[in-house]
């Protein structure tokens, strides 16, 4: 006895050729040819996320299944209104995409353009989520990652409830989600979760946090090669006897420690975990304090790489955090170059490119530019549930009301 949802007639000679490489049964009959799901692999079971920490809130993540991914969505959005569409990626692997979105909060302006970008992709196959989201951004050779991936169903969730659209992979634990801002990559479901002043001010200590990896070590290779005159007298002197001893000018100084951080970073991130911890922890204590005694490096410059370090830690988001890196580097170099005016420069090139970027056409830098002041409230505060009655400006949603709550 086979159930209804067991089996779907097969339209072609093509069709059932596909089914069975993907593991159905053809069923022959003399009115025609069914594929019969009997196709069972095994799965990793539901666990917590491992690249996304979860302090409060539900504690399941998305696995490699197609299907258990769609089921975790379902069980979260009861309505007949959640819509799936189903697609074939990759020429060779042919790895199935379901594009999700609620029907009438989603815009079909975004629905179909996700849609075409994925139907368009000429490869031969795909292994996860991040290559298929490389693929379909608006600016595949930019630095910031224009749309999001989260493991956590509560995200995904979230999103869609906003007008947003999800797009599921099989074989990749991850979702993707567009459109994006780059002010969602320092935020966290926990902001929602926790009273809303503690949330704002996580989420204060997240921008700060940023500000200071970008800045830190910058502003030290450009005060002490251009503008010494910027110091206080009592500091002055330290950091005149700290610099006396090192060989390299303070541009080649701060490339060679942060390079040295990285490659600290990478081996801890490689290792197995206990070994990876172990590492990261030693080494940078060894390497540091070896380097300060023997004149390699100023002991100022150790403290701002290390704060940087920790404050890019404090970015949730790994993508993000990663074109943080990077633009780091930059930054230094053109504050060897030009003093505190490369670096302003540098700033400012980042703001202009960032406000050029789009994800699945929409801005990505909305609220801050174009400037809509209404979102401010959930952008760069965290602010009670009774202000977030209406829904991102971005999403572009038919309806925009989310609740009506008291004050």
């Amino acid at each position: 006895m086979l159930r209804q949802s067991q089996f779907n007639e097969a339209k072609d000679a093509a069709s059932v050729v596909n089914g069975i490489c993907a593991g159905d049964a053809a069923l022959f009959v003399p009115q025609g040819v069914y594929l019969v799901h009997v196709y069972g692999p095994e799965t990793r079971a539901i666990e917590t996320s491992q690249t996304e920490s979860v302090i409060i809130g539900p504690h399941d993540a998305f696995n490699e299944s197609l299907d258990t991914n769609l089921s975790i969505i379902r069980r979260r959005i009861k309505s007949n209104r959640l819509k799936v569409r189903q697609f074939e990626v990759g020429e060779v692997l042919k790895t199935k995409v379901c594009v999700i979105y609620i029907d009438e909060l989603a815009n079909m302006d975004y629905v179909n353009r996700m849609s075409e970008r994925i139907q368009s992709i000429e490869y031969s196959g795909l292994y996860d989520s991040n290559m298929l989201a490389q693929m379909i951004e608006d600016f595949p050779s930019t630095i910031f990652p224009i749309l999001m991936t989260s493991e956590r169903p509560d995200v995904a969730v979230s999103k869609l409830n906003e007008g947003r659209v999800v797009a599921i992979m099989d074989q990749s634990p991850s979702v993707i989600v567009g459109p994006t801002t780059i002010f969602e990559f320092f935020t966290t479901p926990d902001d929602y979760y926790s009273r809303w002043a503690v949330g704002t001010f996580l989420r204060m200590l997240r921008y700060i946090a940023f500000l200071l990896t970008l800045s830190l070590t910058s502003l030290y290779v450009a005060v002490t090669t251009y503008h010494y005159e910027m110091v206080p007298q009592n500091l002055l002197a330290s950091l005149t006897e700290s610099r006396s001893r090192v060989p390299f000018p303070p541009i080649l100084e701060a490339l060679l420690m942060e390079t040295t951080l990285e490659l600290l970073r990478e081996a801890g991130a490689r290792l197995p975990s206990k070994i990876g911890q172990t590492i990261g922890i030693v080494g940078g204590i060894v390497i540091g304090t070896a380097a300060v005694e023997a004149g390699f490096t100023s002991n100022i410059l150790i403290i701002a790489v290390a704060m940087s370090a920790i404050a890019s830690f404090v970015i949730p988001s790994y993508t993000m955090s990663g074109s943080i890196r990077i633009i780091r580097f930059g930054l230094i170099i053109l504050s060897g170059m030009l003093g505190n005016f490369g670096f302003m420069v540098g700033i400012a090139l980042v703001i202009i490119h960032a406000s050029e970027l789009t994800s699945l056409g929409a801005p990505y830098t909305i609220p801050a530019a174009p400037m809509k002041p209404a979102d401010w409230k959930d952008i760069f505060i965290r602010g009670p549930f009774w202000m977030m009655s209406k829904r991102p400006t971005q999403s572009r949603t038919p309806n925009q009301h989310t609740n009506k709550m008291k004050k």
